[in-house]
């Protein structure tokens, strides 16, 4: 079980998770040194693939579905700029790569990299709280473009478990907000900017069994 992940998270990951076999890292260090690749930097990879690789959840509903299984891969960067690695491949063919930041970012890359989350558990508790909340909302509306900006989150916490930068979640008495901008700011097209409104929620919909002190 990877560390840092809620209760939510940890039952998702082991109710809905599966591991497959992923090419081990080593085997590749030489060819990227020889590449010029810092070893700190495939030090970083090798870390995620113990913790995360061959890591396969349910689909996220905005990304095509996010990464097929996770993986670290394709390390790409300078020290100017900082160096990512993929994430994980595809599900489909969308304009973009999975990737993991300098500073340990989950996010998008298609020209221009996009964090959508501070960690890899970030990504992961988004995913366990979209299957939490989605079997227990009365209702779902779905926001999308210029209308996203109408939302009021006035009386709104973030929830502080996603970690979120690019996406986020937000908690009321009664509802959660998903805010998807991750894909609007990384090919520079804010109509596709979504928003999930879940409403109808009692207290087990609205934290499953994260505790107060853990949000």
């Amino acid at each position: 079980m990877p560390e840092g992940l809620t209760q939510r998270a940890r039952s998702f990951v082991r109710a809905h998770g599966v591991k497959v076999d992923v090419r081990p890292v080593e085997e590749h260090r030489q060819w990227w040194l020889e590449r010029h690749v810092p070893a700190e930097v495939i030090d970083r990879m090798a870390a995620y693939e113990e913790q995360w690789g061959g890591l396969v959840l349910p689909p996220s509903p905005r990304y095509d579905g996010g990464p097929r299984y996770l993986e670290a891969d394709s390390p790409e960067g300078s020290a100017s700029d900082g160096w990512r690695f993929e994430a994980g491949v595809q599900r489909t063919a969308v304009p973009y790569s999975f990737m993991i930041g300098p500073s340990g970012e989950f996010g998008i890359h298609a020209g221009k990299w996009v964090p959508l989350h501070a960690t890899v558990a970030g990504w992961v508790e988004s995913l366990a709280l979209t299957h939490h909340v989605s079997g227990c909302a009365q209702q779902i509306v779905k926001v999308t473009g210029d209308e996203v900006d109408g939302i009021v989150l006035d009386g709104y916490k973030p929830v502080r478990e996603v970690q979120g930068m690019a996406d986020t979640w937000w908690r009321s008495a009664d509802s959660l907000v998903a805010i998807y901008s991750g894909e609007a700011e990384a090919l520079s097209f804010p109509r596709i900017r979504t928003a999930l409104i879940y409403s109808g929620l009692d207290d087990w919909g609205l934290r499953g069994s994260v505790e107060d002190s853990d949000d």
